[in-house]
């Protein structure tokens, strides 16, 4: 029988109501989680492993690297088929992410999660484990990078992001669309991801800043951080890589104080192109050395660029892995 490590981080997969305080807070272990699915013990070796039991947005990238190592660690046994990780929903595509570009190991690792706690009426989470544990064991998964599966969909960390703040259905990879799905006892994988790229990094820098382009902005914020000498900025610009020559300013001085500069879009789909050449877009600011993050979102171009300045400071360099 194959053998699975389930890793438990925690989140709304492992919460129940307190009457007490109101709401869902953290309450069920990693071995109660798999007792609630008793199928599990026909499809394969269980053994459960705690990292963590906290809500999603208490993850740091320091803890998600760690993670990363870890289970490249359990990977060194060679009677590991794979693995699951539960994770809270906020971050788990970024969770999810960080395991794609940090780990070695081709075995299957499957992040899934649940949008009802275990004490509510129908909760998914014992359903999202079993799929995810089918996955797992299934042989296409193998060497398809980290897969997230939630709703019996399975999407890749690259593309899958969270598009609803309750709905059972809320990750989706907008566009491209899931790559598999489980049907019952059937796991069907119809497309693999392509240029995978792993990044042997033994650190990562977290001083990398997010900021959203909206509007009526300025260049007051990224002044703040080129104050502050941070080590990078992701900037989710407009449309396919646009922003207002105020917003261009700042970018512009940024590079000039050495920070590199990752360029994404805020819209959910598509990819940054420098296909304007006016004032503030993609195209006028190529000469300051900017790396376009093409169809990465902006949360995950930030952890991108924190595990690469784990690994050098060559702006050139950074850019091939974008």
């Amino acid at each position: 029988m194959k053998k699975i490590i389930v890793i438990t981080t925690g989140g709304t997969i492992a919460m129940k109501y307190d009457e007490e305080v109101k709401g869902l807070v953290p309450a069920v272990s990693g071995d109660d989680l798999i007792k609630a699915v008793p199928a599990l013990k026909d499809l394969a070796q269980i053994e459960v492993k705690e990292f963590a039991n906290v809500p999603s947005g208490y993850m740091t990238p320091q803890m998600m690297f760690d993670l990363a190592k870890k289970i490249d660690a359990y990977a060194a046994d060679e009677a590991v088929t794979g693995f699951i990780v539960t994770h809270g929903t906020d971050t788990l595509e970024e969770t999810a992410y960080m395991l794609d570009m940090a780990t070695s190991t081709q075995k299957p690792i499957c992040v899934t999660g649940a949008m009802r706690g275990a004490s509510e009426t129908s909760p998914d989470g014992p359903g999202n484990i079993l799929a995810a544990v089918q996955t797992a064991i299934a042989k296409d998964a193998y060497g398809q990078g980290v897969l997230v599966v939630l709703n019996d969909e399975i999407h890749t960390a690259e593309e899958v992001t969270k598009t609803h703040s309750t709905s059972v259905k809320t990750f989706d990879s907008p566009f491209w669309g899931p790559i598999g799905r489980v049907y019952f006892d059937r796991v069907i994988i119809k497309r693999r991801p392509l240029n995978l790229k792993k990044i042997k990094s033994d650190k990562i820098v977290e001083d990398v800043h997010l900021l959203k382009a909206v509007a009526g902005m300025d260049d007051y914020l990224l002044n703040c951080l080129i104050q502050k000498k941070v080590k990078g900025i992701v900037v989710e610009a407009f449309g396919c890589g646009n922003v207002s020559p105020l917003i261009k300013r700042g970018i512009e001085e940024a590079r000039a104080q050495g920070i590199p500069v990752v360029l994404a879009t805020r819209v959910h789909g598509g990819s940054v192109v420098p296909a304007y050449s006016y004032e503030g877009s993609a195209n006028s600011m190529k000469g300051a050395g900017l790396i376009l993050a093409n169809e990465l979102s902006g949360p995950k171009a930030r952890l991108k660029l924190m595990v690469l300045l784990g690994m050098t400071n060559d702006i050139n360099e950074m850019q091939k892995f974008f």
